[in-house]
């Protein structure tokens, strides 16, 4: 494998799973541990990724910031969260997702009397001065630059908790409608909250379709509601409407 590749494999592995051994990056791109440990060094002086004990992990400077995702089509994810909001009815008892449409949901929230459970810390941010609203900030590992908890500790949570609705952003959705995601680690978190909600109400804006993302979340079938700004000939909208899921078009 020449050295090009196994950088591009090596840099995937790390931007989606975290950290990673260099024992496992040997196994999966069948080289010596030598010829890894070469690698990652040549990465690092890049600035691509930063030595860890035992491995590396990539760069937190090359994932786009929470900051930065809020602003692209922040039109349509207002939109589409203001229309979400208004599915909301008092005495809700609500889990809501990472990612920056749901935030956006968040702040069209506020004044209701409501229950909103999150590993989001954006929207815990937001919801936070709110005394009408009961709040409860799910415990994890904190990915700081795009203000989420994940890990065991998240996923313990939403396993004792019950939600009547479960808000949930997406990285993409493919045209037969399984939901994905770029980020490994936030998978298990979402496919808890999935578990633990009585009703899945997607938000995704047109560029989600396809989107980007390898990982797989759910399929259509998870999903009850989807509402977006995609177009109404978009094959994935098709396809959710086949497996039963109401599409709100906004």
């Amino acid at each position: 494998m020449l050295a090009q590749r196994r950088y591009e494999l090596i840099m995937q592995t790390l931007r989606a799973e975290g950290p990673v051994s260099v024992t496992v990056l040997g196994t999966r791109l069948g080289v010596s541990q030598a010829t890894i440990r070469r690698d990652l060094a040549w990465l690092e002086e890049q600035g691509l990724l930063t030595r860890v004990r035992g491995g590396a992990a990539a760069s937190p400077s090359l994932e786009p910031s929470f900051a930065a995702v809020a602003t692209e089509a922040h039109r349509a994810k207002d939109a589409i969260a203001r229309r979400a909001a208004g599915m909301v009815e008092d005495g809700d008892v609500l889990l809501l997702d990472i990612g920056t449409t749901v935030h956006r949901l968040a702040v069209h929230l506020r004044g209701r009397k409501v229950t909103v459970m999150t590993a989001n810390m954006a929207v815990y941010e937001e919801l936070l001065p709110d005394p009408d609203i009961e709040l409860i900030l799910l415990g994890g590992v904190v990915r700081r630059n795009y203000k989420s908890l994940v890990g065991f500790l998240t996923e313990d949570a939403v396993r004792q908790l019950r939600a009547g609705k479960l808000f949930m952003g997406t990285s993409g959705v493919r045209a037969d409608g399984a939901v994905v995601d770029t980020t490994v680690v936030e998978v298990p978190v979402r496919r808890a909250m999935i578990a633990a909600a009585d009703q899945v109400i997607l938000l995704a804006d047109a560029e989600k379709f396809p989107g980007t993302g390898f990982a797989s979340v759910c399929g259509p079938d998870a999903l009850d509601v989807v509402v977006t700004d995609a177009d109404e000939g978009t094959e994935a909208l098709g396809a959710l409407r086949e497996n039963g899921v109401k599409v709100v078009l906004v």
